[in-house]
């Protein structure tokens, strides 16, 4: 399983209808948030996507609708009497706002809570997959984050495995994990009944950024990619000025790259009566867009 929930897609300027940003992960019940504006945990506890599994935290840069949510989700964990240490990745500020946080008294949680510096291009490696830090364009020192997950063995070919004369059974289940097995005193090499391998899923959060080559780069052939989308072509010279992409920018990125699905978030609350425009921008040069709304899930389907 690899669900997305939109747990805040506005822009600077929050809305009745748009919390800060936060974008919740859960791979195989383990779940990742990116970035955590003010009040993620309230909407965790609406989308009841639960905390006590939140391993990490990747926080893109230190604009304040990015990272004001940490203090109270953190706060809020403690009193769940979480125990699980949690670790807090970003640009180096990251060590900064934590050590603010805690001379604000957001201290003595029971769990342990690590601040851990990222560099452009550095990965944070986990069980089956990891998570590349990727040098955006924005106003300040910002990141996106790439979840690569790791390449999938091969179909198993059974008719093949039998002809080999290997037993249906336990033995079956080594050779697709990739190990050689023995058996009537011949060993079978896994690549003797597996296919080519096959890649695992691929999900890219932009951040706040101008359209840039790093993030296409990291997007090439990606399953989802989510990217700042926070205005339309008619304020173009506002979105160059404020390190910001347009919705056609951001789809334009994403035809280049060979996306699959292209998300839209960071809206501005220019269009809180409609986001028809936004879509409508994007539509022009990429086909499966989707303008992101609190609460949105996505659920990322492995290829064949």
């Amino acid at each position: 399983m690899l669900r997305i929930t939109f747990l805040g897609t506005a822009g600077t300027v929050p809305t009745p209808e748009r919390s800060p940003s936060a974008i919740l992960v859960n791979r195989k019940g383990e779940l990742m948030l990116f970035d955590c504006g003010e009040g993620t945990q309230q909407q965790m506890m609406r989308a009841k996507t639960g905390m006590g599994n939140l391993s990490a935290i990747y926080l893109t840069h230190f604009h304040a609708d990015h990272v004001l949510g940490v203090p109270g989700l953190l706060q809020t964990m403690a009193l769940n009497e979480r125990a699980e240490p949690i670790t807090i990745y970003g640009p180096p500020q990251v060590i900064d706002f934590m050590d603010a946080i805690s001379d604000l008294g957001c201290t003595d949680l029971g769990y342990e809570v690590t601040p851990c510096v990222l560099r452009p291009g550095e990965s944070v490696r986990k069980d089956g997959y990891s998570v590349l830090a990727v040098r955006t364009e924005h106003t300040i020192p910002s990141f996106g984050f790439a979840l690569i997950e790791d390449a999938r063995p091969g179909r198993f070919n059974r008719e093949k495995a039998v002809g080999l004369g290997i037993p249906v059974g336990p033995l079956f289940s080594k050779l697709q994990r990739g190990e050689p097995v023995t058996t009537g005193g011949r060993t079978v090499m896994p690549g003797e009944v597996l296919g080519p391998a096959r890649p695992g899923r691929k999900l890219v959060y932009s951040g706040d950024t101008r359209p840039c080559s790093q993030i296409a780069i990291a997007s090439r052939d990606a399953d989802v990619l989510i990217h700042d989308g926070t205005l339309t072509s008619d304020m173009q010279g506002w979105a160059v000025e404020t390190r910001h992409s347009t919705a056609r920018e951001a789809a334009l990125l994403a035809r280049d790259a060979s996306v699959r699905q292209l998300i839209l978030t960071h809206i501005s609350s220019r269009y809180s009566e409609s986001t028809a425009p936004l879509l409508e921008e994007a539509h022009t040069v990429f086909g499966n867009v989707t303008v992101a709304r609190e609460f949105m899930e996505i659920e990322v389907p492995l290829r064949d």
